[in-house]
């Protein structure tokens, strides 16, 4: 078995980088850039999609103030290392709904697809959703048609958000994620959007990706971390 499947190996890790991720968040000096468009979201409530590319998850929590925003949970893929990760994020406040439709077997795929989708239109109708639309496996940084699925099925905006640090450790992952390292720059920028009327999922997902694309690279700007 490998280490990270193990249960207890997962949950002794999940806090350990819960508890790191904290003292990073907490020493990073962060810039925010276009953060009315996400204040006018949080004022207003109900159902809002938030969306990241799958190199920032490490980063995530940092973006959502827990004391003003909606409440949210965080769609993970069913693969047994997502485990992992499922508990590392709710310990920082962001308990998940477990789905993918990246899993092998076909039959897994469709029900996990489905019952994610279900659940997560269920969220949508009281707080936020956050999806790493080019997860779990990529390709890194384009965007399936699950998020604007989602959108147009909840009436619900979309955020788009850009986080970097610097510095920052880079895994060997084939998202090459970014986990924070303490006492450097951060930056954060969000973007919004809503369901254009009667477009076609390929065409919003296309023009989406560019736009998640935009902030991602205008916070590592900020934050002067090299893009990869």
């Amino acid at each position: 078995m490998r280490p990270l499947r193990n249960p207890v190996v997962q949950a002794i890790l999940a806090w350990l980088l819960a508890a790191w991720m904290r003292f990073c968040f907490a020493t990073i000096r962060w810039t925010y850039e276009n953060e009315a468009v996400a204040e006018a979201v949080w004022k207003r409530g109900g159902g809002v999609l938030c969306a990241f590319w799958h190199s920032r998850i490490g980063l995530s929590p940092a973006c959502w103030p827990l004391d003003r925003a909606q409440s949210a949970k965080a769609l993970i893929s069913l693969s047994p290392d997502g485990q992992f990760i499922a508990k590392a994020v709710a310990r920082q406040g962001f308990p998940a709904i477990r789905g993918s439709s990246s899993n092998k077997d076909k039959a897994d795929r469709a029900k996990g697809g489905t019952q994610a989708l279900r659940d997560g239109l269920k969220q949508l109708k009281v707080g936020a959703l956050a999806i790493t639309p080019d997860g779990p496996r990529g390709p890194v940084r384009e965007m399936a048609e699950g998020l604007p699925l989602l959108a147009k099925l909840s009436k619900a905006p979309t955020l788009f958000i850009g986080m970097s640090c610097n510095p920052a450790i880079r895994l060997g992952s084939w998202d090459r994620a970014v986990l924070p390292l303490p006492f450097g720059k951060g930056a954060i920028v969000w973007d919004v959007a809503d369901y254009p009327p009667d477009a076609e999922l390929a065409e919003v997902a296309a023009d989406w990706t560019e736009r998640l694309n935009a902030v991602e690279a205008r916070a590592d700007a900020l934050s002067g971390l090299e893009r990869i």
